[in-house]
């Protein structure tokens, strides 16, 4: 028998660990090698994508119920804290932002957001940097939008604020400097 905690039903916001926010849309049944299985079918609008997960497997898909206010202002704290600054080669690292932010944990992927924030410079980071800040900045804004009930452009504004990421000059301004 499915976990209470998994008892989800249409309409329910979810997170899954390797693609972030979705709803569920409800629970399909399907014949799967002979045996009739129940589904969770999960839509994830922003990436256009449908995800089935049998209904008991979501525990140990890693499915999970939106965070808590609390738990998002354990991530939020986390993203004032200072930037760990390690030695060891890139591609350890990418590996390592990679698997935090696939962990759907909103601490860890505010961890990334942290370490990889440059304050003034963006010149100074590599296209990978880059894209992986990216994708922790967006994985965790979802997040945020959907516990806060914002649009993800002002959780976007509102993260970004919290680490002190300058804002982008109008374009205007841009021309008349």
């Amino acid at each position: 028998m499915a976990n209470d905690n998994f008892d989800f039903t249409a309409g329910t916001s979810v997170v899954y660990p390797a693609h972030g926010v979705g709803v569920i849309e409800g629970i399909e049944t399907q014949n799967i090698g002979g045996m009739e299985v129940s589904l969770y079918a999960i839509s994830f609008e922003k990436d256009r994508m449908r995800l089935k997960i049998p209904v008991m497997k979501a525990e140990a898909a890693g499915l999970r119920k939106l965070s808590s206010t609390d738990r998002m202002g354990d991530a939020l704290k986390t993203l004032k804290g200072k930037a760990r600054v390690r030695r060891t080669m890139w591609s350890r690292r990418a590996q390592e932002y990679e698997m935090k932010i696939n962990s759907g944990d909103p601490v860890a992927i505010a961890e990334v957001l942290r370490d990889l924030k440059r304050s003034n410079d963006d010149s100074e980071q590599s296209y990978s940097e880059r894209q992986i800040y990216q994708s922790a900045l967006e994985r965790l804004a979802r997040e945020v939008a959907a516990v806060e009930k914002i649009t993800e452009g002002k959780a976007i504004e509102r993260l970004e604020d919290i680490m002190g990421v300058p804002k982008e000059m109008p374009l205007e301004d841009k021309q008349a400097a």
